[in-house]
């Protein structure tokens, strides 16, 4: 029995059939990455991810001078002033909670906690319905 070789899953053997002369053309339908790998290199498939003296195991970090800078968690304005109902007519607050097409703007983005986002979301539709927010961006309403 022929040797088998593992192909993302499937197993394929290795060498044409007998007697047809093919050779192994698995190196020509998938050019290097198939074919003989007795000389395969060691470690990972990216090439050797170990670190100098500013390198991690991950490779170079963020700022690349071997500063690790890590964005801070950002803390919920309305906990920090702590706001128990949002006021839909404060627009001046709600309007840093709107992108410049007027969507919006996701917890990730803000920073708000889960309880004030929901109260925030209420708050800027009631400022849309009662037109003190825009629904849309101004330069999309006039084209």
């Amino acid at each position: 029995m022929q040797p088998r070789r593992e192909f993302g899953g499937l197993m394929a053997p290795i060498g044409g059939g007998p007697g047809d002369g093919s050779g192994d053309r698995s190196s020509d339908r998938f050019g290097d990455r198939a074919g003989d790998r007795s000389g395969e290199r060691s470690g990972d498939r990216f090439g050797d991810r170990s670190g100098g003296p500013d390198r991690g195991p991950g490779g170079p970090r963020f700022g690349g001078r071997g500063r690790d800078f890590r964005s801070r968690r950002k803390v919920c304005a309305f906990c920090v002033d702590h706001v128990r109902e949002i006021d839909y007519k404060d627009v001046s607050r709600l309007r840093r909670y709107l992108s410049d097409r007027a969507k919006i703007e996701p917890r990730r983005k803000t920073g708000t906690c889960a309880k004030h986002q929901r109260r925030l979301s209420v708050a800027l539709k009631n400022a849309r319905y009662m037109a003190m927010l825009p629904y849309t961006a101004t330069h999309i309403r006039g084209s």
